[in-house]
């Protein structure tokens, strides 16, 4: 190996890399006797991965809390990978697709061209599956363990905006850009001048209502509408605009219990194809896994790419209902 090949090889990894993931049995000695790393999970939807050649997409070394909504955290030794979400094979059929974290034990840099044998995954599945569920609730339901569930004790440190280094990592990992990264930044500090005044002025001073990057403001329905389209697959939609949308919003910005946030206000007027019908997701609190009432809509190529949240590189894949989406 010569000095330059060395030198990558010890450096983090960035987006572009390309790795191979790890056998399960290189990837098992790296465990606890809860199958994680770190605290963080490694699943059984996970498996179909190993032995694969893939590219670092982005790195985890952030991401928002959606369970105690208590702001960005900080999460060390991880990325994402492009094209690796869980397909929810082993928790229930559950639709989120949430990108998978990958730590970078389970991960070797290799260079492109590069071939392995694979093996069939046999050896850590009974362990993982095992460990893919929690406790039973209170009545005896079935409730599920994911990296989602666990992320708090996987990345339990709270990353405050103004840590400056949380910016330059994004541009230096290759994240973000630098024009990016200062937009993060400046959202970050307006939406924190917001709280204070809604703490500390009067309701007149407020700027655009006291709401945060994005003034997504729903209205003072007692029961939001809903509407039926039976969008399917492969179908062409325009989503509706911000006004349309919160008019079908309540005053916590919700609509039949489901939340329409401002990142997701950024595609207001695009056209896309729906990808899938979404009727079961994990509560990512409790672990349970919930049936959707009102069927939800995912979106071809539409995800939440952090802008008004400090670049979180989670890339999460909103839930539409069809009330805010019109057929074209």
């Amino acid at each position: 190996m010569t000095c330059s090949e060395m030198a990558a090889a010890a450096r983090p990894l960035r987006v572009g890399d390309v790795v191979e993931v790890r056998s399960p049995e290189e990837i098992l000695v790296t465990l606890d006797e809860r199958g994680e790393t770190e605290n963080l999970p490694f699943m059984p939807e996970m498996l179909q991965f190993c032995g694969r050649q893939l590219t670092v997409h982005k790195v985890a070394h952030k991401l928002c809390d959606t369970i105690n909504r208590s702001g960005i955290h900080r999460m060390e030794n991880a990325v994402h990978l492009t094209g690796a979400r869980c397909d929810g094979s082993s928790h229930g059929g559950c639709q989120t697709a949430c990108s998978l974290y990958w730590k970078e034990a389970w991960l070797k840099r290799i260079e492109p061209g590069t071939t392995r044998p694979t093996s069939d995954g046999r050896v850590t599945l009974p362990l993982l599956e095992i460990n893919t569920r929690k406790d039973p609730g209170p009545n005896g339901e079935v409730r599920y363990s994911c990296q989602a569930t666990e992320l708090m004790r996987a990345a339990p440190s709270c990353l405050p905006f103004r840590d400056l280094r949380q910016y330059v990592t994004d541009v230096r990992t290759g994240n973000v850009g630098v024009l990016a990264s200062l937009r993060a930044f400046l959202i970050a500090l307006f939406n924190r001048m917001q709280g204070f005044s809604k703490r500390v002025l009067p309701r007149k001073l407020w700027v655009r209502s006291g709401l945060p990057w994005g003034f997504v403001q729903g209205r003072a329905l007692a029961r939001t509408p809903t509407e039926h389209l039976d969008l399917q697959p492969g179908e062409l939609v325009r989503i509706k605009s911000k006004e349309q949308i919160e008019a079908t919003l309540n005053e916590s910005q919700l609509n039949r219990g489901m939340g329409f946030e401002a990142e997701m206000a950024r595609y207001c007027g695009r056209t896309a194809r729906v990808k899938a019908r979404v009727t079961r997701c994990l509560d990512e609190r409790t672990g349970e896994l919930l049936t959707m009432k009102n069927p939800c809509i995912v979106l071809e190529d539409i995800v939440c790419a952090g802008v008004y949240n400090a670049n979180c590189p989670r890339e999460f894949v909103p839930f539409w209902r069809e009330i805010w989406l019109e057929r074209v």
